[in-house]
């Protein structure tokens, strides 16, 4: 620790900070420190650090939903951003969310001694399931309905969507309709809201959402309808997996993206720029979400009162599946 404090031009106990994954360090500080243990190949020596601390050093994370791109690449960061901050995190998959498979999964958790656990929980009954659990050790929410839980993170899914439609509006479409997710999320409501309020606020008259389940065949289905609504000229899909979907079902429709009609998702998946089109769609920082949910559950381990952290603010991907509409100047 004494080389990584010297090589990174700070004290020991800062360095300690930054591996404890403590709040209050500056974004500069952190990442020369982080850059130092990367150079020095440190490694935190877990298990005398729990020895003296009396604790275990680990973090338990329980998933709802390892399928879907979101919830996965969330799992992801909360692991990396646990590591990074010295702790090793031990994982429980949830196949179905009931009170008795999350009794089950904290239960096993507490048997090997976690000090803190973080829940990924994407759908209502995830979320009133955590309501009703008791753990003696501190429990924070990812996602989800922020609202029902003590200590939450997130993106801010309502921007995220209005910057979505915007972009379309802006584009000159006013025709917009919306595929959502399933509305037993609440990142789907959320979303779902966001449209709304950005064609509301554009003086336009939302038309009957198209639900779908998240997956692509959802979005598939959702398009051969779509593609058949003439006056329709952009789509704002909830996620990436519809949006494809989406486009595959307007080819079939003969409906040209985006000369014909535009897409827009929401993710921005790995996929996304290889696609014919390449998708505009809306990304999540999910690195982000991780470093915030370990900075959460640190702080409730810690016995410190948790900070109500910011919503994480999406960012607009502009790519080839959108245009102006046919016919409209410029």
């Amino acid at each position: 620790m004494a080389d990584v404090a010297r090589l990174a031009g700070v004290s020991h106990q800062t360095v300690s900070r930054v591996i404890n994954g403590a709040p209050s360090i500056r974004r500069e500080t952190r990442e020369r420190v982080l850059e130092a243990i990367r150079r020095l190949d440190y490694r935190p020596n877990t298990a005398a650090r729990a020895l003296v601390r009396g604790r275990s050093g680990m973090i338990g994370i329980i998933g709802t939903a390892r399928t879907l791109f979101g919830p996965t690449s969330i799992h992801r960061s909360v692991e990396d951003a646990a590591r990074a901050a010295g702790y090793f995190a031990t994982s429980v998959s949830l196949s179905e969310v009931t009170v008795r498979a999350l009794s089950d999964a904290t239960e096993h958790l507490m048997r090997v001694g976690v000090e803190g656990v973080v829940m990924i929980a994407g759908n209502d009954e995830a979320l009133e399931v955590v309501r009703m659990t008791r753990s003696s050790v501190p429990f924070v929410v990812v996602e989800g309905d922020l609202s029902r839980a003590s200590v939450t993170v997130g993106v801010d899914q309502v921007l995220g969507a209005r910057m979505a439609t915007e972009h379309l509006l802006d584009l000159g479409h006013r025709e917009i309709v919306h595929v959502s997710g399933p509305l037993n999320w609440a990142e789907a409501r959320a979303r779902l809201t966001g449209w709304r309020q950005a064609m509301s606020a554009a003086g336009l008259r939302p038309p009957e959402p198209v639900e779908g389940d998240w997956r692509a065949h959802s979005g598939y289905v959702a398009g051969l309808r779509i593609g058949a609504m003439r006056a329709t000229t952009a789509v704002f899909a909830a996620n990436d997996q519809m949006a494809i979907g989406v486009l595959r079902a307007l080819h079939e429709r003969g409906r040209r993206v985006p000369h014909d009609i535009s897409v827009v998702g929401f993710d921005d998946v790995p996929e996304a720029p290889y696609l014919i089109p390449p998708l505009t769609t809306v990304q999540q920082d999910f690195d982000a979400v991780g470093r915030r949910a370990i900075t959460a559950v640190t702080q409730a381990i810690d016995d410190t009162v948790p900070q109500r952290l910011p919503l994480v603010v999406p960012k607009l991907v502009v790519r080839q599946s959108t245009a102006p509409p046919a016919g409209a100047g410029g």
